[in-house]
């Protein structure tokens, strides 16, 4: 019998081997994963090939992106009409897709930061999301900057919020967002280890606070799953910080939470979660930045486990 992870309702199985990539074909690692209406998953690699699809099998599919990235691509979201958006910390820009591949948008300009610190769109941003109702654009602006940016569905500036600091409304690395039907703006605030809660216009809510290091989200039905990344500089390889996968209630409850205290490529196990994904029935996608954590740290530098999947029991 499988071995089974999580808690409650929430108990699942490791998918060994699903996605079958063609010969040849790595991902190097992987920052991002999305799930589309058809429960084809989209993953966001740092390889030749910067988005791969497979289909709900783990069948290769197709890719595309070529050319449109840096080596620093950084966060990937799939809206309710099943765009994409991805955003590239190299290039300091987010660009959105049609789920076939055709560029539909940038918003940023490429090659060109705003001034470190300074509030200004974009230093190395993170990720993006769109609000359903309204259709428009919240950027999480990410490794240069502190800030949140809104702008509308046709890619023009509205308003920011946030600066560096601890206190409700600061942010010290906003790194992923979400919106959920209610238009309530959710921020990863990773290295204050918290999730803080908005208005759409950027009035603070409320923080769930003792999440360590949560570097990516997904919202699904009537909850939240969070990845949270491996411990920080100096205890990143301390047992029990970070390397798993929460599942929280939209009111912060924590009713599931599955990964091994020891990092590592094996069921259960994870290195560096950066992407997280679910599909209809419910299975969990995560997407791990293996590589940049560990694998090129060692002798010889070699390629990990970037992406993994479990099916709901």
């Amino acid at each position: 019998m499988a071995q089974e992870f999580g808690q409650g309702e929430f108990r699942y199985t490791y998918a060994e081997d699903w996605a079958k990539l063609p010969e040849g074909m790595t991902f190097v690692e992987c920052p991002g994963v999305a799930v589309d209406s058809q429960d084809r998953v989209f993953v966001l690699t740092r390889g030749e090939h910067p988005i791969i699809v497979f289909d709900s099998d783990g069948a290769f599919q197709r890719t595309f992106g070529e050319g449109f990235f840096s080596n620093r691509t950084h966060g990937l979201y799939i809206a309710h009409d099943d765009s994409l958006l991805v955003a590239d910390d190299g290039l300091h820009t987010i660009q959105k897709f049609s789920p076939d591949g055709q560029k539909l948008m940038e918003i940023g300009e490429r090659n060109h930061p705003a001034p470190r610190w300074s509030g200004q769109p974009f230093n190395r941003p993170t990720s993006a999301a769109i609000m359903p109702s309204n259709g428009d654009v919240y950027i999480s602006d990410g490794y240069g900057n502190s800030r949140i940016h809104a702008y509308t569905a046709a890619g023009e500036y509205k308003f920011s919020w946030g600066e560096p600091g601890i206190d409700a409304g600061q942010f010290i690395r906003p790194h992923n967002i979400a919106i959920d039907a209610d238009d309530r703006v959710y921020v990863v605030d990773r290295e204050a280890h918290r999730i803080q809660i908005f208005s759409p216009t950027g009035e603070f809510i409320t923080m769930w606070n003792n999440i360590h290091r949560p570097d990516s989200m997904v919202l699904w039905q009537d909850h939240i799953y969070i990845g949270e990344l491996n411990g920080m500089g100096g205890v990143d390889d301390a047992p029990g910080l970070g390397h798993r996968v929460g599942v929280y209630t939209l009111d912060g409850e924590l009713v599931c939470r599955f990964g091994d205290k020891e990092e590592g490529e094996g069921a259960g196990q994870f290195i560096a979660p950066h992407g997280i994904a679910v599909d209809s029935r419910g299975d969990i996608y995560v997407s791990e930045v293996s590589y940049t954590i560990r694998g090129s740290h060692m002798d010889p530098p070699r390629e990990l486990r970037s992406l993994s999947k479990y099916s709901r029991v």
